[in-house]
């Protein structure tokens, strides 16, 4: 199962997707960040709840990156997956801890 969210927060959008980022999903994400970027606003990608990413799906979260598309994870997997797949010196990651609350990862 894949779901995903469109929030517009004054000057940025957030994109939030859950489930598997892969196959059709791929694309979805794809256009769906391409036409927040097009706006000209900040996009944030918040993978909250993914539970695999396969290679296609991870090629994607390279190009938005690339795009200035902000990735941001929660959980151990896909935090662990953004900070291999960002390119050093891009922003850090943001995980939730055991608690729920926000903290950068270095």
């Amino acid at each position: 199962m894949f779901r995903a969210s469109k929030a517009e927060e004054g000057s940025r959008t957030v994109i939030t997707i859950g489930g598997q980022l892969s196959g059709d999903s791929i694309e979805v994400v794809g256009n769906c960040c391409d036409e927040a970027v097009s706006t000209g606003k900040r996009v944030q990608l918040f993978l909250r709840d993914v539970s695999a990413v396969d290679q296609a799906g991870r090629d994607l979260l390279c190009r938005l990156a690339a795009k200035g598309v902000r990735v941001i994870a929660s959980g151990v997997y896909t935090s662990y997956l953004v900070r291999a797949l960002l390119p050093a010196g891009a922003d850090p990651v943001i995980s939730s801890d055991a608690g729920g609350l926000m903290k950068r990862v270095r």
